[in-house]
């Protein structure tokens, strides 16, 4: 379909975000001490130095007011074999965390046990938009392990770990 100027087809926006590969994230958040999360795809690197990272945050998610009243995030990059996380922390559940085995972080933030690699983040600032919350962090903690990441494409999970290399470009 060509591109317009026009209002964008929410079918084709779709099909075109369906094509994008993204990792599969828990956010979590501690907030008088009780542990939240939820499953997020909209995260990214910011920047190396300083180090900064970038989360989405739907406003209606159930998460939403503890992760903006607190001063830190946690991401929890899902390993491969981490299908039934994902699939907790994208539920309504009022205790997502039952029977997930985490520790506590910097601030006391949820890290899940088992996932690819994970980060801790101070929240600097919080630019909001009309349906989302962008929260941006410093990195103030992180660890990776060998466990492949889960990977998200076309509405279907993926072991990142199975992926294989594209043709290089001629240099």
């Amino acid at each position: 379909m060509p591109l317009t100027s026009e209002a964008v087809d929410i079918e084709t926006l779709k099909q075109v975000h369906r094509s994008f590969v993204s990792g599969v994230t828990i956010v979590t958040t501690n907030v008088e001490g009780r542990p939240r999360g939820l499953a997020v795809n909209a995260f990214s690197s910011v920047s190396l130095d300083p180090p900064l990272v970038l989360v989405c945050v739907q406003k209606t998610s159930s998460t939403y007011p503890s992760l903006f009243a607190s001063t830190h995030f946690g991401v929890n990059i899902l390993a491969a074999d981490q299908a039934d996380i994902v699939a907790r922390f994208a539920s309504k559940s009022g205790d997502k965390f039952s029977g997930v085995a985490w520790r506590p972080a910097t601030a006391e933030t949820p890290i899940i046990e088992g996932t690819s690699a994970s980060l801790v983040a101070r929240i600097g600032e919080r630019l909001q938009t009309n349906t989302h919350t962008v929260f941006m962090g410093r990195v103030v903690e992180a660890e990776y392990s060998s466990a492949p990441p889960m990977v998200y494409s076309g509405g279907r999970f993926y072991d990142g770990g199975r992926l294989i290399p594209a043709p290089e470009a001629d240099r």
